[in-house]
């Protein structure tokens, strides 16, 4: 498995990320990730839409509450060809209850606790911790990662401005390509 350092940091301390370095222009891996109903979610579920995927250690922490509170309220201002994903190793009933005490209604929160191949195939596992890093993914329509953002503190937000202008641009993109035969169901 191959390690990365030098990434990101956890209070200071720094963590090693296992798995590969996604770049700009690579086709996003396939995932196959839990939802609040228990339901298996795949990359394949959004195919022509705009992916806003963030990672974070666990919806039960101060910072990763206020970044998925603040990614459903910016939902609002998105087009309905972008969803946004938060992926966490929280467990799918801690998911649910947490999602209906912080009403969230626009983000879409899956589980990668069974295997961690998320977080391995993403390059966002922390090997000391076994929680996901505070990462975001924007993927266009054909699934071609199109931003990346490693928060290099862990407990500090993403800059979210540079997330949703790479998302618009993405959109503008996806808008201006024939979308015959693409369906959803998110």
């Amino acid at each position: 498995m191959k390690e990365r350092s030098g990434v990101t940091s956890f209070k200071g301390n720094p963590v090693t990320l296992l798995g590969p370095q996604l770049d700009i222009g690579d086709k996003a891996p396939d995932f196959s990730l839990v939802d609040n109903g228990l339901a298996v979610v795949t990359l394949a579920d959004f195919k022509g839409k705009t992916k806003i995927i963030s990672t974070v250690p666990s919806l039960d922490t101060p910072v990763c509450d206020t970044e998925t509170r603040r990614f459903n309220q910016e939902a609002a201002d998105l087009s309905d060809t972008t969803v946004i994903l938060t992926v966490s190793l929280d467990l799918p009933f801690a998911q649910k209850r947490w999602c209906g005490a912080a009403g969230i209604d626009r983000v879409i929160t899956l589980s990668d606790y069974q295997e961690h191949a998320f977080g391995l195939s993403y390059g966002v596992l922390i090997k000391e911790l076994k929680l996901l890093s505070r990462s975001i993914f924007v993927l266009d329509g054909d699934d071609i990662i199109r931003y990346i953002q490693h928060v290099p503190e862990i407990t500090t937000e993403p800059d979210y401005a540079a997330v949703l202008a790479a998302a618009k641009v993405t959109q503008i993109a996806i808008k201006q390509v024939p979308m015959d035969g693409v369906c959803g169901g998110y």
